[in-house]
């Protein structure tokens, strides 16, 4: 049996096939041209997965990964970056043209299945995926099955509020998660802080250069970072959590980050791993793949 997976997002289209084993066999990437709308990349959809179904002889399982989730309640799906697609009954269209079951998830759950199956949480019962890049998502997956929960959305951390008073989030809230911690929500606090734009990298930089904007900016990231995972520790206690996107690479956060977690955390002695992805950008498509049907 193969594997076929597709990862949407805003601007590309990835796709990948697995074998019985877990092994690559074909990867292709294309535009996702979303500025020609719903339908557009709908026939996308539908040419990619032909294209990589054709590639090899035998069954096939098909998932993919999007932003967003399929509404329990209507079937459409919501919450996606892509606008175009929310509100769109987007499973039962592509089962329509394809003419067989498929399986959608959040690009999140992807990413936690493919880092507990093949990457970094290989071996834990309970993995927490978390995704801090332009915005800020999570994923659960507990004995090899990513765990979507009533509404379709456990795991969506990044809207949990640590400050009713702080940023305005696209969803509505003030203090999301999402607004302090995400790649998108740091710079957007550093302009707010500073007044001027900095590349993050550069802020990582000049904070272990001991510059005392960078090193007080960064400070103030480590607490929020520390308060949101402690959060997630305390009413989750997953065995490990692993974290991808761009914030990801500080590699402070793997310090002093932690350092913040385990003075907010509610046990008397941290032992939950807190590390980084081992798949990088390859996550999201070959999750998607795995929890294909």
């Amino acid at each position: 049996m193969y594997r076929i997976g597709i990862d949407l997002g805003g601007t590309k289209i990835e796709g990948v096939v697995l074998d019985a084993d877990g092994q690559e066999v074909v990867r292709k990437r294309i535009p996702t041209e979303r500025e020609h709308g719903y339908q557009h990349i709908l026939r996308r959809l539908k040419s990619m997965h032909d294209e990589l179904a054709a590639a090899v002889k035998g069954p096939t399982t098909f998932g993919i990964g999007t932003p967003g989730a399929i509404s329990p309640r209507t079937g459409l799906l919501k919450n996606s970056n892509t606008v175009c697609m929310n509100g769109q009954p987007v499973k039962a269209d592509l089962e329509k043209m394809l003419g067989r079951k498929i399986e959608i998830q959040n690009d999140a759950n992807c990413f936690a299945m493919a880092e507990a199956l093949l990457g970094a949480g290989q071996g834990k019962k309970l993995v927490f995926g978390v995704i801090m890049g332009t915005g800020c998502g999570g994923g659960i997956v507990y004995k090899g099955e990513v765990f979507t929960g009533a509404q379709a959305i456990a795991g969506e951390w990044g809207h949990m509020c640590i400050d009713p008073h702080g940023p305005l989030c696209y969803c509505g809230q003030k203090g999301c998660i999402e607004t302090f911690i995400s790649g998108g929500g740091l710079e957007k606090r550093y302009v707010e802080k500073y007044g001027v734009k900095r590349p993050l990298k550069e802020v990582e930089a000049a904070y272990f250069a001991g510059e005392p904007q960078a090193v007080e900016f960064m400070q103030w990231f480590f607490d929020r970072f520390g308060r949101a995972v402690a959060n997630l520790i305390d009413i989750l206690d997953p065995d490990i959590v692993v974290i991808g996107g761009g914030v990801s690479n500080f590699k402070a956060v793997y310090i002093e980050g932690v350092a913040a977690v385990r003075k907010y955390v509610f046990t008397d002695e941290l032992q939950t791993p807190i590390v980084k992805h081992q798949l990088g950008d390859s996550a999201g498509v070959l999750g998607a793949a795995l929890v294909g049907i």
